[in-house]
């Protein structure tokens, strides 16, 4: 229990403490008998505190003191101020099981690797290398000379050596695909794309007044001969391929039907726009499409899969000259340029090493999850050992949709089928990443309660009606 103050003041509270026979700092004394009265119950929450002058004249003590006590109090979550009308007692913090994200695909945290340091030293090595005027104002887009370069080395491992003049900087892949779609078709102009594919494209398409049609794919990806027959019938604007460790469902184009895909763009004189964030996360990756046909390939490598998302910035290698220009016509017509500050952070780290460093990492750790999740989900695991994701086929007493809103039930958040769907039809599945968990125990619990779901049949409920 506090102890009473002593002072005589019909209005002074009762749980007011007698500074002079205390130790400790006065205004701790203060903070520590409001924290007492409040665990008692003699102060409830929504109940106003005296004016900070009244209380302090209350105490003898100055209202610097009284000001320190209120401040520290509300440190402690006990009070909150309300403007004008005074300080009150706040009501009791109630703790909330965060959500387990296992819905949005990003890259997680770099084994062995200090990204705060490499974020502090990349960013210390830019301000003191630039003009700093220079990274707050407007750039020309499609990238510097340096940012070119930069780019030409981040995909050499895919193609060897590229030419810089060929390579232009953006504000992540999403522009890019955009900028594509606006540069390479004409409104109503039909895209090309597998039946499950990276919804992004369709927002794209829906926004730039273009049609999506799905080609058939089976477990190697795009079938060619659906495709030839496709762009026969359709004579489509471009093709839309991610044909590495492909979002949401994992699977990697093997190198003969690239060259397969490749053959029948140059036949039919199509486009093909080659999606490719994951391509160095991949073990042994076959060579890009774009390495087959690169007159007829458009090919996209964002550094937010491999690094960090928030550098926004994808490398886009365009071999003819006059589509770069149509490409970068489009481009600033939504989007003027990348961030200076962070193309210059990109150009830094792939200068310096850093990038390659943190792409180790971010692949090691992408390594060891997608194990965790082999040993969670033994028996429906359709992951490849690498990437950030797993596309997880549900039984037969299991939809997608309905598995989706069970698991937010548990507190854990995945993306059903249909959110991928480019013809109306999904397959009975799930998409489940794995990065966005910082921590890797947390994310063991989330996939241990995921296979505890499937384990069990869902609960059959009629609707409510209100």
């Amino acid at each position: 229990m506090s102890q009473l103050n002593t002072i005589q003041d019909d209005d002074a509270p009762s749980w007011l403490p007698h500074l002079a026979g205390n130790k400790g700092p006065r205004f701790l004394q203060i903070a520590d008998a409001l924290q007492a009265a409040v665990a008692e119950g003699s102060l409830t929450p929504g109940e106003r505190l005296p004016p900070q002058r009244r209380l302090a004249a209350q105490l003898g003590v100055d209202l610097t003191t009284v000001t320190r006590a209120y401040d520290e109090a509300r440190r402690r979550k006990l009070l909150e101020g309300r403007g004008a009308r005074g300080t009150y007692v706040a009501a009791p913090q109630v703790e909330l099981a965060p959500v387990l994200d296992l819905s949005m695909n990003t890259p997680p945290p770099p084994a062995g690797v200090d990204f705060d340091d490499l974020l502090k030293q990349g960013l210390s090595q830019v301000l003191m290398r630039a003009d700093n005027a220079s990274l707050m104002t407007y750039h020309l887009g499609g990238g510097s000379d340096a940012q070119r370069r930069a780019g030409a080395g981040w995909l050499a491992p895919m193609f060897g050596q590229v030419d810089p003049a060929q390579v232009l900087v953006c504000p992540g892949a999403q522009a890019a695909l955009a900028a594509l779609i606006l540069a390479l078709t004409e409104p109503g102009a039909v895209i090309l794309a597998e039946p499950t594919a990276y919804p992004g494209l369709r927002a794209a398409a829906t926004q730039t007044g273009r049609r999506i049609v799905a080609v058939e794919a089976d477990r190697d990806g795009m079938v060619p001969r659906m495709l030839e027959e496709a762009c026969q019938r359709h004579r489509p604007g471009l093709v839309y391929l991610n044909p590495t460790l492909q979002n949401p469902t994992a699977v990697t184009i093997p190198e003969r039907r690239r060259k397969e895909l490749a053959a029948i763009a140059q036949r039919c004189k199509v486009r093909i726009v080659e999606d490719d964030p994951y391509w160095l996360l991949a073990d042994a990756a076959p060579p890009p499409i774009a390495a087959f046909a690169p007159e007829h390939v458009a090919y996209i490598s964002t550094l937010s899969k491999c690094l960090t998302p928030g550098l926004r910035i994808a490398f886009v290698r365009i071999h003819d000259s006059r589509e770069r220009e149509r490409f970068l016509a489009a481009l600033r017509s939504f989007a003027l340029m990348a961030a200076p500050l962070t193309a210059a952070l990109a150009t830094q780290w792939i200068g310096d090493g850093s990038a390659a460093a943190l792409m180790a990492g971010v692949r090691s750790e992408a390594r060891l999850r997608q194990r965790m999740a082999a040993d969670m989900l033994a028996g429906r695991y359709s992951g490849s050992g690498d990437g950030l994701h797993v596309w997880l086929a549900l039984p037969g007493y299991w939809n997608a949709f309905q598995f989706a809103r069970a698991a937010d039930g548990e507190g854990i958040a995945v993306t059903p089928a249909e959110a991928f769907a480019m013809d109306g039809a999904s397959v009975n599945a799930i998409r489940i990443c794995l990065g966005s968990i910082k921590e890797r125990g947390r994310l063991q619990a989330g996939l241990q309660r995921l296979s505890g779901l499937l384990a069990r049949r869902p609960e059959s409920c009629g609707a409510a009606v209100v």
